[in-house]
């Protein structure tokens, strides 16, 4: 069990892994080794989510969450398959950490009374300088 918040254990049996051939530098190794990791999780379903942590993952998982609530994190930093699978899990921990702070409520306030006394004094002088743009009157 992966222990993100008091309340929320992370069930690793819950994570589907296959390995995929990685692109990028590795020589003749990256033809040959599947070392990229790719992590589906079916998020929609899991029993180790509370609801308010899986609707707040849900706008953080972005495009990597499919249409059925399964997130897909493909991990190929690193050239060997134990070292890409542990930064799949890390970066799944690190969503859902933050999915797990609720956020911060937010508080009114109120504009300052001197604030609203330069905006006044602000359209009073912009005021003044368009009357005095237009067509002198004759006195």
């Amino acid at each position: 069990m992966i222990s993100i918040a008091p309340r929320i254990r992370l069930d690793p049996d819950e994570f589907v892994l296959s390995f995929i051939h990685a692109s990028g530098p590795g020589g003749q190794n990256v033809n040959k080794v599947a070392s990229a990791v790719q992590l589906r999780w079916d998020v929609a379903r899991s029993p180790s989510l509370p609801d308010a942590v899986r609707q707040r993952l849900v706008p953080l998982a972005g495009r990597r969450l499919t249409t059925e609530g399964v997130l897909v994190i493909t991990a190929r930093r690193h050239r060997t398959q134990e070292a890409n699978r542990q930064d799949a899990v890390d970066r799944v921990v690190a969503l859902v950490t933050e999915a797990a702070n609720p956020p911060a409520p937010r508080f009114k306030t109120r504009v300052p009374r001197g604030e609203k006394r330069r905006r006044r004094e602000d359209k009073g002088q912009r005021g003044e300088t368009k009357r005095l743009r237009g067509r002198p009157t004759a006195e």
